[in-house]
């Protein structure tokens, strides 16, 4: 039997293990990228792991996040990160550069490679054949000191596209169907691997943008082949030499078969407040608008910008619609600004914005009280975008512009007057370098460390009882929005674990923070799919810091669980279902841990129930566990 692209670049790179579902691998890490809410916390553990030069072809650090600087923090940050980059020879990507996904597509990604990157987007460059995994920070500083990603081999569904789509219709509205059929948690432990005659009408960067959203699935990452398109797409920029023809063999064997008819697909939008309560947006009555938000890592390419100002040209945003526009890149402005897009969309009534993640992390742009917002984001749970009382609803650029245009959400199909269909890509893509430095490695360069950048916490061994109350309860679907929120005050805080830790689950319980120190920390009980969204390990290194020691759930996202297993705390699931009913907020548990099966047993001291629990991990994950977390067991190991 024949292999899929997933499996071929497996058993390419793979260091160590079997090429069998299920399986532990040791992986070959050709690149890792960070950027800056992630990216202290991974030079930190880096710094911790004592190596003294990188062991990958390329790490690149992007500054695209916190680039509002209101205060000192966000900038000592970029200097710390600055300074790893000169200490091991690692590109440093100034702010001003872009968004890191739509760069490192742009100017890195290379066919068949593996690359490993502390955002959970990562899998952007798999539009381009790349095996992109967004993972925790430590397992992205373990990549780049000592070259390996290890993981469990996934499953792999082969989604079969047929047919075109139609003008007015674009790649968002792809994966926001495919979100509506599968769920937020249709994608966990596996790789979607596109396929079928449909891709051949994609670009690489529409294709960049389903796999941006393959994400919000739970996906451990989403890729296409590697074709003419790709070819096509590296030419433009430059990258040629980097192209690599990668296909599936024509009998592959595939985990699970998804068939979706492009030529079916109507413009989609995703009703707050998850990506996967999707719709038709012929199916609502267009809401009025207050605010439009067009970029992202997901919708900010060239194509997408010279689509939304095709439609804008000539035309005036609704006067009570706000409307901005960030770039996906610095290369991406100039063009659009050499070419007279920006124009276009200045005498329309647009703002242009920096070419940074902006908006999307909830990084400026907070809509007023109780507004709707339209935004070509990937996510919109309640108050990520800066206010609690807002409705998101995510879309297309072609329904984002057109919509800013009217004044309430409706589709642009057969209404713009305007050729949609195509984008007249230029013959070269310019290449702006002036935001890159490549630093040579310098083993004797200085860190700098501001007052704001704390270390990180660890963990202490784990016992064979661990005893105290569960101080939360959670429903299904809980993010790490939830766990650690993200907003343009606490995004300074992320290289401050002490100080971020009192805003922890703030939106779900406001008394977490201080019900934790009194009870001197103890466990949380979850839902299915806990711990879904970002990759941010702060999710973990919080909850540890308050003195967390299990999270039981349901169910976990593979990130968060990965996270929660370096952090040195116990993810643990229900044998039965009935139990997580049974569990109360306050109850007093014991845990009783068989070191040599990996059988745990928690006590109710309450009400005398006992509740079998699971670990689902592999034998060096439980080991990491054991150890207090992965940096106090690598320092055992190595």
């Amino acid at each position: 039997m024949g292999l899929s692209i997933t499996y071929k670049i497996l058993e390419k790179n793979k260091i160590d293990g079997k090429v069998i579902c299920g399986a532990d691998i040791r992986l070959k890490t050709n690149q890792t990228l960070t950027q800056d809410t992630t990216g202290t916390m991974v030079y930190l553990q880096l710094l911790e792991l004592g190596v003294r030069k990188k062991a990958v072809d390329r790490a690149v650090a992007y500054i695209d996040h916190n680039t509002l600087q209101l205060g000192y923090e966000n900038a000592d940050d970029h200097a710390f990160i600055e300074s790893v980059c000169k200490r091991f020879g690692i590109v440093y990507s100034k702010a001003g550069n872009g968004i890191c996904h739509q760069l490192h597509l742009e100017r890195f990604a290379v066919p068949g490679d593996v690359l490993i990157g502390s955002d959970s987007h990562t899998p952007t460059c798999g539009g381009a054949g790349m095996f992109a995994v967004g993972a925790g920070g430590l397992d992205v500083a373990i990549a780049l000191s000592h070259g390996y990603y290890e993981m469990k081999v996934p499953k792999v569904m082969n989604v079969v596209l047929t047919g075109m789509l139609s003008e007015g219709v674009g790649a968002k509205d792809i994966i926001l169907h495919i979100l509506k059929v599968l769920t937020v948690k249709g994608g966990v432990n596996y790789v979607l691997e596109y396929s079928g005659e449909g891709i051949r009408s994609l670009s690489v960067t529409e294709r960049a943008t389903i796999c941006n959203m393959g994400a919000e699935l739970g996906a451990t990452t989403s890729i296409f082949p590697s074709d003419d398109a790709t070819f096509d797409y590296l030419n433009r920029q430059g990258r040629s030499d980097d192209f690599n023809g990668l296909f599936a063999d024509d009998d592959a064997h595939y985990d699970e078969v998804l068939n979706v008819d492009l030529s079916e697909l109507k413009p989609q939008v995703a009703q707050p407040h998850s990506p996967d309560n999707v719709v038709d947006v012929d199916d609502i009555k267009g809401p009025k608008v207050d605010q439009v938000a067009i970029g992202s890592c997901t919708n900010a390419s060239y194509s997408d910008l010279m689509t939304v100002a095709k439609i804008l040209k000539g035309r005036m945003v609704a006067r009570e619609v706000s409307l901005t526009i960030s770039p996906g890149s610095s290369s991406v402005l100039k063009m659009l600004t050499d070419n007279g897009a920006i124009s276009d969309m200045i005498e329309a009534g647009a703002r242009i914005l920096e070419a940074s993640c902006g908006p999307c992390i909830g990084m400026g742009q907070a809509p007023k009280s109780d507004a709707v917002s339209l935004r070509t984001f990937n996510r919109n749970f309640k108050g990520r975008c800066g206010t609690s009382s807002a409705n998101v609803y995510l879309v297309s650029p072609e329904t984002a512009a057109w919509s800013s245009i009217k004044g309430y959400l409706e589709s642009p199909v057969g209404k713009t007057g305007v050729d949609l269909s195509n984008t007249v890509w230029p013959e070269y893509f310019d290449r702006v370098d002036s935001y890159f430095i490549n630093y040579d490695l310098n083993p004797n360069a200085e860190i700098v460390m501001g007052p704001n950048i704390k270390p990180f916490p660890l963990n202490t061994p784990l016992q064979s009882s661990l005893e105290g109350n569960v101080i939360l309860k959670t429903g299904d679907n809980i993010t790490t929005d939830d766990i650690v929120p993200s907003s343009a005050n606490l995004l300074p805080l992320r290289s401050n674990v002490p100080e971020l830790s009192k805003y922890c689950f703030q939106s779900i319980d406001p008394e977490f923070y201080n019900r934790s120190r009194i009870n001197k920390g103890g466990f949380i009980v979850g839902g299915e799919n806990y711990g879904q969204g970002s990759s941010r390990e702060h999710a973990a290194l919080v909850p540890l810091y308050l003195g967390i020691r299990a999270v039981i759930a349901r169910s976990f996202a593979r990130i968060h669980k990965g996270n929660l297993i370096n952090s040195g705390i116990l993810p643990l699931v229900f044998e039965s279902e009935q139990d997580y009913e049974k569990i109360s907020e306050d109850s007093h548990l014991e845990l009783k841990i068989n070191f040599g099966s990996k059988d745990i047993e928690a006590i109710d001291q309450q009400n005398g129930e006992r509740y079998n629990l699971r670990f689902d991990g592999s034998d060096r994950d439980f080991e990491i566990i054991r150890a207090g977390g992965a940096i106090l067991y690598l320092r055992g190991a190595l």
